[in-house]
C-alpha cells in the first residue's frame, strides 16, 4: 500500500508538472502573439493619435482665422458706420464755414457763436479720427483731390492747390469725400 501511495503521488506530481508546463506554454503563446501584434497596434495607435492631433491643429487654425476675420469685419463695419454718418454731417460743417466767412460784417456775438460751433465740430471730428485735407499750397494728389480747373499763378509751384472749393475728409485711410480744388499749371 505504501508503494501505491508513492506511485499515486508521483503520478499526481507528474500530472501537476504537465499541467503547469501546459499552462506556461499557453501563457507564453499569447505573449508571443501579443509581442508580434504590439508593433502593429502601436503603429495604428500612433497613426490615430497623429490624425487626431492634425484635426485639432486644423480646428485651432480655423478658429484663429475666424477670430481674425470677424475682428476685421467689425473694424470695417465701424469704419463704414462712422464714414456714412460723417458723410451726412460734412455738409453741415461746410455750411458753418461758409456762414463764418459770410459773417464778417455781422455782430461779434453772432460770429463768435458760429466759431464755437465750428470748434465743437472740429473736436468731435478729432475724437472720431476724422481729418480734413485740401489746403492752399498743398501738392496736388489725384487720390485725394478732384481738380475742377487750373490756373497760371507765379506765386505757387506747378501742381499745387491754388483754391479750395470744398475740403476733403477721411477716417483713418478711408476717404469720405475728395477735396474739390483748383490747381496751378
Amino acid at each position: 500500500m505504501g508503494n501505491d501511495k508513492k506511485e499515486k503521488e508521483t503520478l499526481e506530481e507528474q500530472k501537476t508538472e504537465e499541467v503547469t508546463e501546459a499552462a506556461e506554454e499557453t501563457q507564453a503563446e499569447p505573449e508571443e502573439a501579443a509581442q508580434e501584434t504590439a508593433p502593429d497596434k502601436t503603429a495604428e495607435l500612433e497613426k490615430a493619435l497623429a490624425d487626431e492631433k492634425e484635426k485639432l491643429l486644423r480646428t485651432a487654425a480655423e478658429y484663429a482665422n475666424y477670430r481674425s476675420r470677424t475682428e476685421r469685419e467689425k473694424a470695417a463695419i465701424y469704419a463704414n458706420a462712422v464714414s456714412d454718418t460723417v458723410g451726412e454731417i460734412i455738409p453741415i460743417a461746410d455750411n458753418i464755414e461758409r456762414a463764418i466767412d459770410a459773417s464778417k460784417n455781422a455782430p461779434e456775438e453772432f460770429r463768435k457763436g458760429l466759431e464755437m460751433i465750428a470748434s465743437q465740430l472740429a473736436k468731435t471730428f478729432e475724437k472720431l479720427n476724422i481729418t480734413s485735407f485740401g489746403e492752399v499750397g498743398e501738392a496736388f494728389d489725384p487720390e485725394f483731390h478732384n481738380a475742377i480747373s487750373s490756373v497760371d499763378n507765379d506765386e505757387l509751384e506747378s501742381d499745387t492747390i491754388s483754391t479750395v472749393f470744398q475740403k476733403g475728409y477721411k477716417v483713418g485711410d478711408k476717404i469720405i469725400r475728395h477735396a474739390m480744388v483748383q490747381t496751378v499749371n
